[in-house]
């Protein structure tokens, strides 16, 4: 565990794996709710957490520094079910990458339970963790000017769904009429850090 400091109140720790950076956010949020800790934000990512907002943050990277963080415990609560038409341009290709049957990648996808890692690249667009690593599949070669919303896609180890309309190079294996992203819901995004989320195959009617 590496921290660094960001300008005057924030501290961004850095780790080594998805994983380290999902136990240190359920760490921070913890002391977050237990008064230990007063911050403005948690922000985790891929391999960092970024706290903002912090009155001492040389002290909180001393105490980092001396202690042992645990593995994220489940997160409790309901499921977020998304329904998904296995219907995806890249089917073929991802059938062929994991060696299976096309009709092979929906089962095995519909049957993993998901978790929000953390939210980029767009506004309510979750990084979801789940499959096993042999399920990795890299980005296309070309990435697609237009991914329409709802589209549901692989890169690496991770899993999302496209909230709007967007450039992007994720493989596509299918879609969702789910809204991750509604300005006049609260909250507006769908999906947050540490939500469990599956997919549900539908018929494409």
């Amino acid at each position: 565990m590496r921290t660094l400091h960001v300008g005057d109140d924030a501290l961004l720790v850095e780790v080594a794996s998805g994983e380290e950076a999902e136990a240190v956010h359920a760490e921070l949020l913890r002391r977050r709710a237990e008064g230990l800790l007063t911050v403005r934000e948690i922000v985790p990512a891929a391999r960092t957490v970024l706290l903002d907002g912090l009155a001492d943050p040389a002290r909180l990277a001393s105490e980092l520094a001396d202690s042992e963080v645990p593995p994220a415990p489940p997160r409790a609560g309901e499921v977020v079910e998304l329904p998904v038409r296995y219907d995806g341009p890249d089917l073929a290709d991802v059938a062929a990458l994991w060696g299976v049957p096309e009709e092979e990648v929906g089962r095995i996808h519909a049957a993993t339970e998901f978790r929000v890692a953390f939210c980029g690249f767009a506004p309510g667009f979750g990084y979801l963790t789940g499959l096993p690593a042999r399920y990795d599949v890299p980005r296309r070669a070309t990435p697609r000017t237009a991914v329409h919303a709802g589209a549901v896609g692989l890169a690496g180890p991770y899993t999302g769904v496209y909230p709007r309309t967007s450039p992007g190079g994720w493989q596509l294996i299918g879609t969702t009429d789910a809204v991750l992203w509604d300005h006049t819901r609260m909250p507006a995004a769908l999906l947050s850090p540490g939500t469990l989320v599956r997919f549900v195959p539908v018929a494409d009617v």
